[in-house]
């Protein structure tokens, strides 16, 4: 499976945000829409990535208040980013290795979508779920509830003992 499969299934809708906007608007947006990401744009280019954690330290050192920051004091600027010929096996060492939550997908200048850890962990899933499928496609007169048939089978075949 590949970055572009994901992209896909997700979507490709994306939020960004301008450098010189409050950090308190990319709150506001990520709120809104229910994302932990924002990419930062300048001029069509990708410059930067404000994260939860960005905010969170934002918070942090102003003891509970966001205070009057832009998101180019906050942002991210040493991202990591993939293609769409990326491979989730690869996607998912570089953001495990990385300690990376979210990854620009880039074409050339072009941003394509952000790929999230959790995006990454429903598509491990869904691929796992088609290769069980497939084996169980493949083993004639597999047992529909995961063995529980045969357990209750054995159970009541079995012999009381006294």
């Amino acid at each position: 499976m590949k970055v572009s499969d994901i992209l896909r299934v997700k979507g490709h809708v994306l939020f960004t945000v301008p450098p010189q906007a409050s950090l308190l608007q990319a709150v506001q947006t990520m709120a809104q829409h229910d994302i932990g990401s924002l990419v930062v744009m300048e001029h069509g280019k990708l410059v930067g990535l404000v994260t939860f954690a960005e905010v969170m330290q934002a918070v942090a050192e102003g003891e509970g208040v966001l205070g009057g920051h832009t998101v180019s004091e906050r942002m991210d600027t040493h991202h990591e980013v993939c293609g769409p010929e990326t491979t989730l096996d690869t996607l998912r060492r570089t953001m495990l290795d990385s300690g990376t939550r979210y990854i620009p997908v880039m074409q050339d200048d072009a941003l394509l979508g952000v790929i999230s850890f959790h995006d990454v962990a429903m598509a491990v899933v869904r691929e796992q779920d088609f290769e069980n499928q497939m084996l169980k496609a493949y083993i004639r007169d597999w047992p529909e509830e995961d063995g529980q048939a045969g357990a209750d089978t054995a159970r009541t075949s079995a012999p009381a003992r006294n």
